[in-house]
């Protein structure tokens, strides 16, 4: 009778924390009140214009969510509606979740992030190169380790006398900034190596340390069940007449820290709330990873990048933020840790950049 009891409680409240979710206002940075019908209004607008086929999204206010909800469809074709189960593609917002994942396990003594990585396994591609000695796991959540973003499609300036198709380093180590995804690949396995596992694996492990602590429910490094069932479909837009070409449908069956996460706005405001909080972390790892590490040159977004975020110093105070894009799938957060303020969104197209555009001004001056 006591577990009827449980089971009756939970299925009368999950409906009133989605009400809550979606009919608080939230404050904007200027201090102006925006009401949750504005912003049901505001992302139906942008739907509309920029042709989204859906949209998961949440708004973090003194340190709670405020808002969330999704719009549109997981499937323009069966006008399936996206709902709190979709799940998307974090894309490059993987890397924050982790960088996290790699600072807890240097907490507990697995990794020391200024150890020279080949120490605890080479990577034979870039052997030729005696400068890859000098790459640190700091270098490659900082984007410093001088590897390309992806290779393949980054050729080596023609003067670094690189073979064709050969992974290569653009600079000495430590000296610049260049995004790189690759960077994050090799620091895959170097940790799985560490922790006597393989690739594949690291999916429950950080699972286990992360998400689930983080209250990241159903976010997941690759595929399962789950994912399987409530993966939303992505899409290519046509420039020149807005129609939304489904893509490829991408499993991420090895383990991708640079861009195989797939989760919602909801759980993944949950991982931001982390941060703003200092959750599961000392205070000093998180003292470290919000440390500006390097100089980014002419970003918009970023002034400096510390360990898996972008910094930069505005008026309202310092912004971190991460943005994803895997072509059918694109991505947002930005967070102010000192207001306790922030948002995430996922959309299943390529026209994220459009809405965080304009999303962007409404968060900070309510306009």
């Amino acid at each position: 009778m006591k577990q009827n009891r449980k089971i009756l409680f939970l299925v009368v409240t999950l409906p009133l924390l989605v009400i809550q979710y979606s009919c608080r206002s939230v404050t904007a940075l200027n201090g102006k009140k925006v009401s949750a019908s504005d912003i049901d209004h505001f992302i139906k607008k942008q739907v509309d214009t920029f042709h989204l086929p859906s949209v998961s999204i949440a708004f973090i206010d003194d340190g709670k969510i405020a808002y969330y909800k999704e719009f549109g469809y997981s499937n323009i074709k069966n006008k399936s509606k996206a709902d709190r189960n979709s799940m998307y593609e974090a894309c490059s917002m993987s890397k924050p979740v982790f960088a996290y994942f790699i600072m807890k396990m240097k907490e507990k003594g697995i990794i020391n992030i200024d150890t020279p990585l080949y120490q605890y396994l080479s990577y034979p591609e870039i052997e030729y190169d005696n400068r890859n000695k000098l790459i640190t796991a700091r270098m490659i959540l900082s984007h410093t380790s001088g590897l390309p973003n992806w290779h393949e499609y980054e050729p080596a300036d023609p003067n670094l006398h690189v073979p064709e198709g050969a992974q290569y380093l653009k600079f000495n180590p430590g000296t610049a900034y260049n995004y790189s995804g690759e960077g994050y690949q090799y620091l895959v396995n170097v940790i799985a190596h560490l922790l006597h596992t393989d690739v594949k694996s690291l999916s429950d492990t950080v699972y286990k340390e992360v998400c689930k602590p983080l209250q990241m429910k159903h976010a997941c490094f690759g595929w399962n069940q789950y994912v399987a069932q409530h993966k939303v479909t992505g899409y290519r837009q046509n420039e020149n007449d807005g129609n939304n070409m489904p893509g490829t449908l991408k499993k991420f069956e090895e383990f991708s820290a640079a861009g195989g996460l797939h989760t919602n706005a909801i759980d993944y405001a949950n991982f931001v709330i982390a941060l703003m909080d200092e959750k599961g972390l000392s205070k000093n790892t998180f003292e470290e990873m919000f440390e500006p590490q390097i100089k980014v040159p002419d970003s918009d977004e970023a002034d400096y990048w510390g360990l898996g975020l972008a910094i930069k110093k505005t008026n309202y105070g310092i912004r971190y933020m991460h943005s994803g894009n895997n072509g059918d799938f694109t991505s947002y957060f930005v967070m102010y840790k000192d207001l306790k303020r922030g948002f995430v969104f996922f959309t299943n197209c390529n026209r994220a950049g459009d809405l965080f555009d304009v999303l962007l001004p409404l968060f900070e001056n309510g306009n």
